[in-house]
C-alpha cells in the first residue's frame, strides 16, 4: 500500500527510505537545490532544498518522508530565503557571469534567474584563492567553488578515488586536492572520472573546450532550471570528448576552458 506526503496540496506517493527530495523529484516537483545530485549520498549544505514540514524548516534532500508530512515548497517566504542564499553564494565567490565559461550552463546561475535574483544585494568578498591548472585535463578555478561537495562525494561514492575535499572553517573554507603535493596533476583523478564533470559552477573545468557552444544555445538558454530530468541531459554533455560523437544541438552547451 503506497504511503503519500503533502507537497503545496499535491498527494505526492514515496517509498520507505526516500527523502522528501527523493519524492520531489520522482513526481516531477522541483524543489531548488545545488548540492544534490540522486545517486550520491545526501549533504544538506546548500540549504537551498528548505521546506516548511508541518511548520517546522528542513532540509528535503536529507529528510526522511514520512506518512502524513504537510510540506509547503513553492511559497514568498521560501523563495525569498532562497534568493538571500543565492545572493550570498554569489558575493562569496568571483562569480563573474558575463566573462565566464560556463555561463548558461552554470546551476548557481540558473537558479539565481528561477529566483529572479537580479543583484548579489551583500558587498561583494572579492577572495583570493589558489588557481590549480597542473592537471593535463583539467583545471581548478577555486573562487568558483560554493562548497557544494559534489565533486568531494562523486569522487568517493562513484569513482572510487578521494580525490576532492573541504578544509579550513568560514570564509576560509576551500577546496582541496588529496595528493602528494596538493596538486590536481599529481592526483589519480582522470577525464571520465565523475568527479570531472559534476561541478555545478565552473570550479572544475576541462582544458581544451571552451566556448564551443555560442550563448543563446547552452543547458539553461534550453532548459529550464526547474525540469527534474536534466541530469541527463547534463551527463551528456561529456560526450563531446568522444571524437566523432554526434551531439543534439538542443542538448545545450559543454564543460571547458
Amino acid at each position: 500500500m503506497s504511503k503519500f506526503i503533502k507537497i503545496d496540496g499535491v498527494e505526492v506517493p514515496f517509498e520507505e527510505g526516500q527523502t522528501i527530495m527523493d519524492a520531489a523529484l520522482a513526481a516531477d516537483i522541483y524543489i531548488p537545490h545545488l548540492c544534490h545530485r540522486p545517486g550520491l549520498s545526501p549533504h544538506g549544505s546548500c540549504k537551498l532544498c528548505t521546506v516548511d514540514v508541518n511548520g517546522r524548516a528542513v532540509s528535503s534532500c536529507t529528510m526522511p518522508a514520512s506518512e502524513g508530512m504537510e510540506i509547503e515548497n513553492d511559497t514568498p517566504a521560501l523563495k525569498k530565503v532562497r534568493k538571500t542564499i543565492t545572493q550570498m553564494l554569489f558575493v562569496e565567490g568571483n562569480h563573474l557571469c558575463p566573462s565566464c565559461e560556463k555561463t548558461g550552463d552554470c546551476t548557481l546561475q540558473a537558479v539565481a534567474y528561477h529566483l529572479d535574483m537580479l543583484d548579489g544585494h551583500f558587498p561583494q568578498f572579492y577572495p583570493r584563492r589558489e588557481v590549480d591548472a597542473s592537471h593535463s585535463s583539467l583545471v581548478i578555478d577555486r573562487d568558483r567553488c560554493i562548497m557544494c561537495e559534489l565533486c568531494v562525494r562523486a569522487s568517493r561514492e562513484i569513482d572510487g578515488k578521494d580525490v576532492f575535499a573541504i578544509s579550513g572553517r568560514g570564509t576560509g573554507r576551500h577546496l582541496i586536492v588529496n595528493s602528494p603535493t596538493g596538486k590536481l596533476g599529481d592526483s589519480d583523478i582522470e577525464l571520465d572520472d565523475l568527479a570531472a564533470h559534476i561541478c555545478p559552477v565552473g570550479a572544475i573545468l576541462i582544458k581544451d573546450h571552451g566556448y564551443e557552444v555560442p550563448i543563446g544555445r547552452r543547458t539553461f538558454d534550453l532548459h529550464s532550471v526547474a525540469e527534474t530530468d536534466l541530469e541527463e541531459v547534463i551527463l551528456k554533455k561529456s560526450a563531446h570528448h568522444d571524437e566523432g560523437e554526434e551531439r543534439d544541438p538542443n542538448e545545450g552547451g559543454v564543460y571547458g576552458v
